[in-house]
């Protein structure tokens, strides 16, 4: 504020909420802080007397700032000191259309991880990263020689039992013509009729043995377990492999699957609001996802399911949404952002700028018909774009809120309500002024052009 009396002017204004004035006298500019604090003010209108000196003009305006700071005593009001502009907008109806994000993981509906069932080296990669193959396509040999001898061993063992059972049966049949004869007793008989058996048992085992082998060294040969694309391959040729070793991932990506979280309270609303937690996620729109380099995906997905327990550390359910992918633009372990559009007509939709969050509730200053703000409590729809607020309980069409400046707030103050274009207007002005006031000679051209 500047006070024309022939040289002097006064500037009013606050600096880290002290009162300070400065004053110009044609040649000479002069800084006065006072003792005393305000935390906001308007306006100040200070009467001169022609020829009065600094001095004498800075304790008149100290006073009379002093006076009008105490006017609920003397008759004033703090809220002439006091800017209280607030933008308020009035609540209508409208069609919220809202995509809410979500950080996600990229997997294949198939991810088999490819490891030996035999320890050894391996002599032989027969793949590479990223290419295709079929289930039951030998990928990696591992060194059979040990494997080939227990076959060898095993054959060898499997001739001897057939040997020793074709030895008992002669002799069961021999001992049968005796026995038939009368030679020999019932005892001799039933004793070669057992040792044939046990031969015959014998000649089972070594087969199974033999087999087993087999199988073993068969295992030497690595196959795909699944049909897919094969991911890294981390041990190269010579290398000593066991069971615990993934050699490589197999993984199906003719459709996708991309993990997401929902917190807790989310899931807890969609289901109240649809009955229950599956006819919730039954009930999602086809879902979006957002690629690495910020792209969309040229293909809708769609939630397909969603885990029964909830992460405690992160407090929050595991959706997971199929992608098709055609193409194989979409590879397992690959990072993107779910986008879930949600529509909604009629609705009450507020900026998220203008609510106070307490402990999961929310929180506006209702501007009542005698412009005195209210702390009020609204409900908002858990899905929101991070910008705005569908509103649900609270607020409704024709109620007038504070949109603006809200920390400044508190409840059952008075307000003068105001645009939001009016109210950055005037932050544009103040802006100006400051700049103007930056120097202390672009504060004394300021105080020349008034």
């Amino acid at each position: 504020m500047v006070i024309n009396v022939k040289l002097l002017r006064l500037k009013i204004y606050i600096i880290a909420n002290v009162v300070t004035f400065a004053v110009y006298n044609g040649e000479k500019l002069f800084y006065f802080r006072t003792p005393f604090q305000v935390k906001r003010f308007k306006s100040v209108k200070i009467q001169f007397i022609k020829g009065m000196k600094i001095k004498s003009f800075l304790f008149v305006a100290i006073a009379a700032l002093t006076l009008v700071s105490c006017g609920k005593k003397k008759g004033g009001s703090l809220a002439d000191l006091q800017d209280n502009l607030f933008a308020v907008r009035t609540v209508g109806a409208q069609s919220a259309d809202f995509q809410t994000t979500y950080p996600a993981t990229i997997k294949g509906i198939q991810d088999v991880d490819v490891r030996p069932k035999v320890s050894g080296f391996i002599t032989a990669v027969y793949v590479h990263e990223g290419q295709r193959v079929n289930a039951g396509q030998v990928m990696f040999t591992i060194d059979s020689e040990t494997y080939r001898s227990a076959v060898r061993q095993a054959q060898a063992a499997l001739n001897t039992a057939r040997t020793q059972a074709n030895t008992a049966h002669v002799t069961y049949l021999n001992n049968k013509k005796l026995f038939d004869q009368h030679i020999i007793g019932q005892y001799e008989l039933t004793t070669a009729q057992n040792a044939y058996s046990s031969a015959q048992a014998a000649v089972a085992q070594a087969a199974a043995a033999l087999a087993q082998a087999k199988e073993t060294l068969a295992w030497c040969s690595v196959k795909a377990p699944s049909a897919g694309v094969v991911g890294s391959l981390p041990f190269k040729k010579g290398a000593l492999v066991s069971a615990s070793n993934a050699l490589t991932t197999v993984s199906d990506i003719s459709a996708v699957e991309v993990y997401f979280s929902m917190s807790e309270a989310q899931i807890l609303a969609m289901a109240k609001t649809s009955g229950s937690a599956s006819a919730a996620i039954a009930s999602l729109p086809a879902v979006k996802l957002k690629l690495a380099d910020g792209t969309l995906y040229n293909h809708p997905g769609k939630v397909v399911k969603m885990s029964g327990v909830i992460d405690p550390a992160t407090g929050s359910y595991v959706l997971i949404a199929r992608f098709p992918n055609p193409d194989r633009l979409l590879k397992s372990g690959g990072a993107g952002q779910i986008v879930i559009p949600t529509v909604t007509n009629n609705a009450v939709v507020i900026p998220q700028e203008a609510v106070v969050s307490v402990q999961d509730k929310f929180f506006v200053y209702k501007v009542g018909s005698d412009n005195k703000v209210r702390y009020t409590e609204i409900q908002v729809d858990p899905q929101d774009d991070g910008k705005n607020y569908v509103v649900t309980d609270g607020l409704g069409v024709g109620d007038r809120y504070v949109s603006i400046g809200i920390t400044k707030l508190t409840d059952g103050e008075k307000i003068q309500p105001i645009t939001e274009e009016q109210y950055y207007e005037k932050i544009k002005k103040t802006a100006k002024l400051g700049e103007k006031q930056s120097t202390a000679a672009g504060f004394v051209k300021a105080m020349q052009s008034k």
